[in-house]
């Protein structure tokens, strides 16, 4: 069997993680994590970057340094993971979800300003397979209407709009490196720190409410309770497995590239009956997926069944969160419904990680080609 993802592995992996065994400092902020930090800092060009937990946690923190109040609303695509939606509630927001674009799956900047009222605090947007929102107009929107931008680029490490790094261009960012995504450390992830007003609330609140970081950088000769806070901070055996990946951060992208512009290439001439993906002139994605778009959701089951007969593992994606038993109860749809779950229900994810084969990526492109013919 083919399967859908594999955690990418580089070989420096054990040898990091028993130099934190040897150490006996398993807990966090330790030599690996400040590594991963720096690394992305300066690739990125962030003001601040944090480890975190999990993409979700990263996504909490940076909602809850947005200082929402009850009844404050939050604006976000329903076409995204439930992380993206349970950031905004834990902070004690409402949701209000828009429609997205077809060609990307991401938010439809052109329904954002409309849905905006009084009670509007936060914008977020969800980078969908490593492609940027159009960020220049969210931006614009956010400023002049004196709102906050979260990007959700769990699924952007290394992907740019114009230049950019996906992460650095709204208030905050929070990335991803769930075992899923291109880069892994099992459960983490990271946040963004876009205007270094947060920088010491945002670390106050990732050590369980307490000064910590700023005694063990020796600044204070002892550490307090601040502030309220929770632990959002990774063990150094999950950062030392990811730093053995940034380290072979190019080749990891430019192999996951290499097997996405080979299906690409295979399937141009099949485009008057499945949909490719499609990638503005703006924007450098990173080949976290790629996916094909059927007729319909009887096309899409047949095809994924047929698939799973050559072996072969692919999986659709997101239920739009409106429509499940939690959108409806802690948000509400603005607007029309036009794109995001009838586009939902065409897309499914072919297998791409790194190091797939090219036996493996040749058998799935005839897999896929002898579904049509």
């Amino acid at each position: 069997m083919i399967s859908f993802n594999r955690t990418p592995c580089t070989g420096n992996e054990i040898k990091y993680i028993e130099e934190v065994i040897d150490s006996h400092q398993l807990c966090g902020d330790g030599k690996f994590t400040k590594k991963c930090n720096q690394w992305m800092e300066e690739r990125f060009h962030a003001q601040k970057v944090l480890l975190t937990t999990s993409g979700s946690t990263a996504l909490d923190m940076a909602l809850l340094l947005c200082d929402l109040n009850p009844g404050d609303e939050v604006i976000l695509p329903s076409y995204t993971f439930s992380s993206t939606a349970n950031a905004a509630i834990l902070a004690g927001a409402k949701l209000v979800f828009v429609d997205i674009r077809p060609d990307t799956m991401n938010i439809d900047e052109t329904k954002i300003e409309d849905a905006i009222t009084d009670k509007t605090k936060v914008i977020i947007v969800m980078h969908y397979a490593g492609v940027s929102c159009e960020m220049d107009t969210i931006m614009d929107i956010a400023r002049r209407h004196n709102l906050l931008v979260v990007e959700d680029a769990a699924q952007g490490v290394m992907a740019e709009y114009k230049g950019k790094a996906l992460g650095t261009i709204g208030d905050f960012g929070c990335y991803s490196f769930h075992e899923t995504k291109n880069y892994s450390m099992g459960e983490g992830g990271a946040i963004v720190i876009n205007n270094a007003k947060y920088n010491e609330k945002a670390e106050i609140l990732r050590e369980k409410g307490t000064d910590r970081s700023k005694f063990l950088r020796g600044q204070i000769d002892k550490y307090t309770w601040i502030d309220f806070g929770d632990s959002y901070l990774p063990g150094e055996l999950n950062a030392a497995y990811l730093w053995a990946q940034l380290e072979q951060a190019d080749e990891i992208n430019n192999d996951r590239l290499h097997t996405w512009n080979c299906y690409n290439e295979a399937f141009q001439d099949l485009k008057d009956r499945l949909e490719l993906p499609y990638i503005p002139e703006e924007c450098t994605h990173n080949a976290h997926m790629y996916y094909v778009k059927l007729k319909d959701i009887e096309d899409r089951t047949r095809f994924i069944q047929y698939l799973k007969e050559k072996d072969i593992l692919s999986v659709f994606h997101y239920v739009p969160l409106h429509s499940a038993p939690a959108g409806l109860k802690y948000g509400r749809f603005h607007g029309e419904d036009v794109y995001t779950t009838k586009e939902s229900e065409r897309l499914v994810r072919l297998p791409i990680y790194y190091q797939l084969t090219e036996e493996d990526r040749n058998k799935v492109i005839q897999a896929v080609r002898s579904y049509f013919e």
